[in-house]
């Protein structure tokens, strides 16, 4: 199983130093994914949550290929229906080729209706266009004469079943977010169960990465919260579920831990020291 680090693309703190000083901490400490969030239009829905200045994640995930050597980099998620799908595919397709192979493109419908009427985009068929763009990343995978994409992994994100059926229907990987343990037990059962004959995409969580002195025993506790022990043991935990990837979501919620990345890189250099990545990135 490997590990990656959603990296805050957005907030007061955010500039083009400090993402390239996550990419080369997250790169440095051997993990192997860097992934950031989409958003065009920073709407009063949105701003709630993901405050400007906001990157956006083909420019920055562009500009990152050139600061890392190794690291995969990756979208969580791109929104599908904000972007023409040949536009999509052809800046997926490029990106991929411009940073030799490393793009994992995760990919979902999108909640933000402020945002979808500022681009125009009707919400009600935030699916059907999806669907569209997933289908001409496809294509693009099998194109050898333009676009070239190669073999570029799709993600499907969202929690629901429609999420898992997009996976099994479109996807390589699906790619629920921040989730209790018990909830992603019952959730890689029943991915098999709705795939059926069909094959069943990977398993790629994105967790929540909060780090705390005392046990976290709640029963809602979310799987990468608590004590180190108990995310080592969420996450062995989510290796025997089957989990192809695992990506850390250090992020928790206040716009103003922008200001202060080092608190979450020290989050991350421990799960580092408590896990094989350390070793890995001697041996490589």
């Amino acid at each position: 199983m490997r590990l990656g680090v959603n990296v805050p693309n957005f907030g007061p703190g955010t500039d083009p130093g400090v993402l390239r000083a996550w990419a080369q901490t997250v790169e440095g400490l051997g993990f192997d994914l860097l992934m950031v969030s989409d958003h065009v239009v920073v709407t009063p829905d949105v701003a709630a949550q993901y405050p400007a200045p906001f990157y956006e994640p083909f420019t920055t995930l562009s500009w990152l290929a050139g600061v890392t050597d190794r690291l995969r980099l990756g979208t969580t998620v791109l929104i599908a229906p904000y972007r023409h799908p040949l536009l999509t595919a052809r800046m997926a397709a490029n990106l991929n080729r411009l940073s030799g192979g490393r793009l994992v493109l995760g990919v979902a419908s999108g909640w933000a209706r402020q945002e979808f009427a500022a681009l125009g985009v009707p919400f009600e068929r935030r699916g059907e266009l999806t669907d569209e763009v997933l289908r001409a990343l496809r294509a693009a995978r099998e194109d050898t004469e333009d676009l070239r994409a190669g073999p570029l992994p799709l993600w499907i994100g969202g929690n629901s079943d429609a999420g898992i059926r997009r996976a099994v229907r479109l996807g390589d990987a699906w790619h629920p977010l921040r989730a209790t343990l018990p909830w992603l037990r019952e959730a890689a059962e029943r991915m098999r169960t709705i795939a059926g004959d069909r094959p069943v995409p990977a398993f790629a969580p994105r967790i929540h990465l909060r780090i705390t002195a005392a046990p976290v025993t709640a029963p809602d506790r979310r799987a990468g919260e608590g004590t180190i022990e108990q995310v080592v043991a969420d996450l062995a935990e989510l290796d025997r579920l089957g989990a192809d990837t695992v990506v850390l979501d250090p992020f928790d919620g206040d716009p103003a831990e922008t200001l202060h990345p080092a608190a979450k890189w020290r989050m991350l250099a421990d799960v580092a020291a408590h896990t094989d990545l350390r070793d890995a990135k001697e041996r490589s």
